[in-house]
């Protein structure tokens, strides 16, 4: 039996298993036989179902999914389920398990979590369910099994993440949609010289004019204004360091004449730059 020392040595080991951040447990293929079942039971690590064919039923905190082709479910750890295929068209499936210190934040990005724990796959080609084909052909390896299993198992849930996403996206206001890439487009680029408005309307997709009304719908700044109050904002940041110049700070944030940026800097901050940077010196 193991004493007090040997209990903590052994939960030691057990903690340093799970310090990876994705570990494969196991994964497989099953052509299920009339009301095969298993649990109600509980695992000690994710394990995601995918249903090629047929149907069945998961069961899982009180409810009831009835599941079918094209459908899958996940199983948290230490939460009991039961799963059983239907009596007349049973399912064909494939799972994976795995756990690791990302496993919950991924899942959960992909809006797959305890409380919802079913997707669908409705696209066309089907993507998902290559990559669980990929799956199974792996799982005859001798070699590699594991790394290529993992890499699938990256794909699967990057799949179902950016699923999620552009599901959020279809929710949201398209002019706040252009806001946001607008502005990620800005905080890339603003420290090229030659940025304009025009640029970043046709990378987003959208007419100049068009922009320009969403900015000053939702921020009361035209696109223009924005980008210029951004560099000062970065430039003020960069003040904090005594061992950049002012020449150094204006090509940093996309002004390549010191002259036109002091200008601009001064109108926005009401203070030359040189004196703006003294005093953070001083501080």
């Amino acid at each position: 039996m193991l004493n007090n020392y040997g209990h903590q040595a052994l939960d030691i080991e057990i903690n340093r298993l799970n310090l990876t951040d994705m570990d494969i447990y196991v994964s497989g293929f099953q052509n299920c036989k009339t009301n095969h079942s298993f649990g109600p039971a509980v695992r000690d690590y994710f394990l995601v179902h995918y249903i090629y064919k047929g149907k069945g039923k998961f069961i899982v905190n009180n409810k009831t999914y009835y599941l079918s082709a094209g459908q899958g479910f996940l199983i948290c750890p230490d939460i009991v389920t039961y799963y059983e295929a239907d009596s007349n068209d049973p399912w064909t499936y494939a799972w994976i398990g795995f756990n690791g210190l990302k496993a919950k934040t991924y899942l959960e990005q992909a809006n797959l979590t305890q409380d919802n724990p079913i997707f669908s796959t409705t696209e066309k080609e089907n993507s998902i369910k290559k990559i669980f084909d990929k799956m199974k052909v792996v799982n005859d390896l001798k070699k590699g099994k594991e790394l290529e299993l993992l890499g699938l198992l990256y794909l699967f849930l990057s799949k179902l993440i950016k699923d999620n996403d552009n599901l959020n996206s279809d929710k949201e206001n398209p002019k706040e949609i252009y806001l946001k890439e607008a502005i990620k487009y800005i905080h890339k680029n603003y420290n090229r010289y030659n940025l304009t408005v025009s640029q970043i309307a046709e990378y987003i997709g959208v007419d100049r004019t068009y922009l320009w009304s969403i900015f000053k719908s939702y921020l009361n700044l035209s696109p223009q204004q924005f980008l210029i109050e951004f560099r000062i904002d970065k430039a003020c940041r960069l003040m904090k360091n005594k061992k950049l110049s002012i020449g150094d700070i204006s090509r940093s944030v996309g002004y390549q004449d010191p002259l036109t940026f002091s200008k601009i800097f001064k109108k926005i901050k009401g203070v030359a730059p040189s004196k703006y940077k003294k005093e953070t010196d001083n501080k």
